[in-house]
């Protein structure tokens, strides 16, 4: 079984994944639990909105680009979860329809100081349509086992 360990992560390296469809009742099932505000929840009031017709909640977006993340590569890791985000930007609304993917850019790597068996590394996630535009980005550090704990840098 592969597992990609923290000196698998090289920076400068970039992936992409999906496309994954998002339908109208995941965002209304999603806005009716999570984020109830109209223009993610009615056709009518979206369209007077400054979305300008039915998107998804941000955070719908935000839980879209994880799991594209774990099916992605991270459910194949070493992951040990991360410390927080950095940044996270909503660049358009999320239609009905859009069928999005994902690039990930590995930003840096490098051991921790202070925990020998992990190592950090800094993602830049985008997240596009199937016209090409940007939705989503998101930059976060994510810490991994290493496969060697004892490695020298």
């Amino acid at each position: 079984m592969a597992k990609l360990y923290f000196e698998d992560f090289k920076p400068g390296h970039t992936a992409e994944y999906g496309p994954r469809l998002v339908t109208r009742e995941e965002i209304i099932a999603f806005s009716v639990q999570y984020d109830p505000q109209p223009m993610h929840l009615d056709e009518a009031a979206a369209q007077k909105s400054l979305l300008g017709g039915l998107g998804a909640s941000g955070w719908h977006g935000c839980g879209i680009m994880m799991r594209m993340i774990c099916d992605g590569f991270l459910l194949d890791s070493t992951s040990m979860g991360a410390g927080g985000v950095e940044e996270v930007q909503w660049q358009r609304p999320i239609r009905p329809g859009d069928r999005l993917t994902l690039r990930v850019t590995i930003l840096e790597a490098r051991a921790s100081k202070s925990r020998p068996d992990m190592g950090i590394v800094r993602f830049r996630y985008e997240m596009f349509n199937a016209h090409g535009e940007g939705v989503m980005t998101m930059v976060t550090p994510a810490m991994f086992g290493r496969r060697d704990p004892g490695a020298q840098e």
